[in-house]
């Protein structure tokens, strides 16, 4: 696993690695292509997971990146979530697979 300084370097790294497409984190599922596809909780893998934390104290300038890919969809894409995500009303299968 790579080792990144920020999250664009590593969303840079990860396109480079063919992680595409932009998902956006759903009640149920994950989607990404303009709502095309809705990934449910079998249908991805979480490849890799990176944190990133700033130097300050604010919690809103942290984050997690998601490498996702779907053998199902033949999609690799990234979610970025803040650390909040857990609070966030996702099904629990959902959330299962994003727990780091």
């Amino acid at each position: 696993m790579e080792n990144y300084n920020s999250l664009l370097e590593a969303l840079d790294g990860l396109k480079a690695e063919g992680y595409t497409e932009d998902f956006n984190l759903k009640q149920n599922c994950l989607e990404c292509g303009a709502g095309k596809y809705q990934l449910l909780h079998d249908e991805f893998h979480v490849d890799q997971v990176y944190r990133f934390e700033s130097n300050s104290s604010d919690p809103d300038e942290e984050s997690v990146l998601y490498a996702i890919s779907s053998d199902a969809h033949e999609l690799k894409g990234t979610l970025i979530s803040s650390f909040g995500i857990y609070a966030d009303p996702i099904a629990e299968e959902i959330l299962a697979k994003l727990k780091i």
